[in-house]
Parts: C-alpha cells; structure tokens; sequence
C-alpha cells in the first residue's frame, strides 16, 4: 500500500470555507478512485496560516495515476484551489506501508 501527503497553507479567514470544499468534492473524490483505500483531510492553524494535508491510502501506483496523472508524484489542483491556496506545491510525498 502507498500513503500519499498533500500539503497546502490558506489564510485563516478562508480555512473554514476550503475546508468545507475539501469535504465536500476533494475527499469524494479520492474516495471514488478504484483502489484508494482511504483518505483523510488534516488541518492545523499557526501563525495567521492553516495548514492542511490530505492523507490517502492506494493499493498501488497505478490507481494513484488514475487519480493524478501518469506522473504520481505531481499534486492534482481543483478549480477552486486558486481562490484560497496560498501557493500550489507541486508535488507530493508517497510512502510504502509495511505491515509488520
């Protein structure tokens, strides 16, 4: 399985409103993607900026591709990313889960 980490920053004053679009499509999305097995929205406040992660679990490469892109490793933006989004990171971290 693969964990891939998403991170984006909003001011404050819209974390509540992205907040509500990343449960709302973002998360449904994922969800829907033959072979996500999970996925999960985190969100923190610091210093004037929230903070989120998505946090998705994939039973390969090949469904993460699905998702994003034949380049796994670049971030997938929804149209409203541009109104709240501080900046668009362009890329994600993947890690392999070992069960043991």
């Amino acid at each position: 399985m693969i964990a891939r980490i998403w991170h984006g920053t909003t001011p404050i004053e819209k974390s509540a409103a992205y907040l509500r679009l990343m449960r709302e499509v973002a998360i449904p999305d994922y969800r829907s993607t033959p072979g996500n097995r999970a996925a999960y929205v985190l969100h923190r406040e610091e210093d004037g900026v929230a903070h989120f992660c998505t946090l998705t679990f994939w039973d390969s490469e090949e469904s993460i591709a699905a998702f994003a892109g034949d380049d796994v490793t670049v971030a997938k933006y929804y149209d409203f990313d541009g109104d709240y989004l501080l900046a668009k990171e362009p890329r994600v971290t993947h890690y392999h889960l070992y069960d043991q």
